[in-house]
């Protein structure tokens, strides 16, 4: 096994942080062009599956072998912490600007450290409580819930942290799954699930394909490309490519660290979104967040556990 190496650790979680962070406006574009959440997500998951899996197929086909007794965990694993974590952030980021569905959508550690206490009875650092009332505090000035009670879309406000509550079952999953797993083929096996589940959900043959071919102003100038392009990106830099990352990341830093570096993502997301299609935030809202962030970073650690993580694939 090489070295860890610290340095190199960070750099491939912010990579991948960054790359999730353009991803959240790509997918914003895509959205706006007229594809419906479903059809985006069944396009993501079903694209990475087929390269996830080409890949191993290729490099390393015996890493893919599974056995019928892990179907069932892998369909569970794929359908709740892929597909509708997916689905549900699509349409957070509809109704959200894409920084502020990020916000609330991270905020998983908080509801991963309750789960431990509440239900596992695992012993959990007293920092939780103040990452819990520095999440909510901050939540309630993202919101700016004194504007007639809240500025925010309510529908994507539930969206978000419902697939904040996704997100925490696909960690709490993956500790598990990661156990007696490779965390790479599982990982693929996850997509595939998602894809077929989508599959069901929303046929790719109801879907209109010329919706692909259709050009796409992307906010840059008079540009416009094929919509085709932008779901090329969600799926290859939006998915596989910092899915690597991550997971080479794992091998210099802990999971837990890897995770608290990955909070630059909401604050990536923000400013790309600002540039790039002019979503500007209030300073209440920035405020929030950055309190909400410290709470989220507070929520990582509370553990007094050490857990075992899979790689991060699923925002943005």
């Amino acid at each position: 096994m090489p070295a860890a190496r610290p340095a190199s650790g960070y750099l491939l979680t912010l990579g991948a942080a960054a790359l999730f962070a353009v991803n959240g406006t790509v997918s914003t574009l895509a959205l706006q062009a007229g594809i419906e959440p479903t059809h985006l997500t069944a396009l993501r998951c079903t694209g990475a599956a087929l390269v996830l899996v080409l890949v191993l197929g290729v490099v390393s086909p015996g890493r893919l072998r599974i056995g019928w007794r892990e179907v069932p965990f892998i369909a569970v694993f794929g359908v709740v912490g892929i597909a509708l974590t997916q689905y549900l952030y699509y349409v957070a980021i509809g109704r959200l600007p894409v920084g502020i569905a990020l916000v609330f959508e991270m905020t998983a550690p908080v509801f991963i450290a309750l789960y431990v206490w509440l239900v596992r009875r695992e012993h959990v650092r007293s920092r939780l409580w103040l990452a819990l009332a520095l999440s909510l505090s901050g939540l309630v000035l993202v919101a700016q819930v004194w504007q007639g009670g809240g500025s925010l879309d309510p529908g994507g406000v539930l969206a978000a942290l419902t697939a904040a509550v996704c997100l925490a079952a696909y960690y709490l999953l993956g500790e598990r799954g990661t156990a007696d797993r490779d965390p790479v083929a599982l990982t693929a096996w996850s997509f595939v699930a998602a894809a077929v589940f989508w599959a069901i959900a929303a046929p790719w043959w109801a879907f209109d394909a010329g919706e692909l071919t259709q050009r796409v102003p992307v906010s840059l100038g008079s540009l416009q490309v094929p919509a085709w392009v932008l779901v090329a990106w969600i799926v290859v830099l939006g998915a596989v490519l910092p899915f690597w990352l991550s997971l080479a990341a794992l091998r210099h830093i802990p999971p837990t660290t890897a995770g608290i570096v990955a909070t630059a993502e909401p604050v990536l997301a923000s400013i790309v979104a600002w540039l790039w299609v002019e979503q500007v935030l209030t300073g209440w809202q920035v405020a929030g967040g950055a309190v909400v962030l410290a709470g989220i970073v507070l929520a990582q650690t509370a553990r007094a556990a050490t857990s075992t993580a899979v790689p991060e694939t699923v925002p943005s």
